[in-house]
């Protein structure tokens, strides 16, 4: 036992919350801003109108991406509750029952029948509520939904990648606005990419790719529609 303690693991799973929120912020800000700028610059739009639309995408961005967070992780947090309190209710009515449904649970798992029922009512008598809310309900402590770390990280990732685009724009020759920010962008998105796949112990290469290909997509329709519509006007 001394020795587990001494060796403490560490899990990609463990990471989820705030990575997924902030790796989905960074590249919607990054995507989202270069190809606001891309578009609005192929239109043939002036650089102080391109920065101003970069920085408008920037603000909107965020509050956007802060609020559907929010509601998306606050909706699963009402659900958590009300499936808690369902719990709790049928814990305090039907103990007995409850008991049998953990331990079958248990049975399902591959535990012999006697001692899958030994091990709920240890359980329950420790803590009832907490051992049917991981193994009937699939709620943890690393899964619980947390919508205000998941708004705030979104947010602020999302800021700081829509800046890396709008930073570009600042340091690039107007004639030339267009191929920087577009290479420049699928250069930062790679990186995101990349290192997203690393911290979540998944494939680089392939997330790498991924977030490439839809870059270049983005960017293309959106340098596509503005040159079109920057003609036509």
């Amino acid at each position: 036992m001394s020795r587990l303690r001494q060796l403490p693991e560490s899990h990609f799973v463990d990471r989820i919350g705030w990575l997924r929120a902030a790796v989905l912020g960074a590249n919607d800000g990054i995507l989202s801003t270069a190809s606001l700028i891309v578009g609005v610059a192929a239109a043939a739009a002036t650089p102080n109108a391109v920065l101003i639309a970069g920085v408008a995408g920037l603000v909107a961005g965020a509050m956007s991406m802060a609020a559907g967070e929010y509601v998306s992780i606050s909706s699963q947090s009402d659900s958590e509750r009300a499936d808690l309190a369902r719990e709790r209710k049928e814990l305090s009515e039907r103990p007995e029952f409850e008991l049998d449904e953990l331990a079958e649970i248990y049975v399902k798992r591959g535990v012999d029948r006697d001692l899958a029922r030994q091990v709920a009512g240890q359980l329950m008598a420790k803590d009832a509520l907490v051992a049917h809310a991981r193994d009937e309900l699939g709620i943890s402590e690393i899964t619980t939904a947390r919508p205000v770390q998941a708004a705030l990280a979104s947010a602020a990732s999302f800021s700081v990648g829509a800046a890396m685009p709008l930073l570009m724009v600042t340091v690039s020759p107007a004639s030339f606005l267009v191929p920087i920010v577009s290479a420049a962008s699928l250069a930062f998105l790679a990186l995101l990419g990349a290192i997203g796949a690393r911290v979540g112990g998944a494939n680089v290469l392939r997330g790498t790719a991924r977030v490439i290909f839809w870059g270049a997509l983005a960017m293309a329709f959106t340098a596509g529609i503005g040159k079109l519509l920057g003609t036509v006007v």
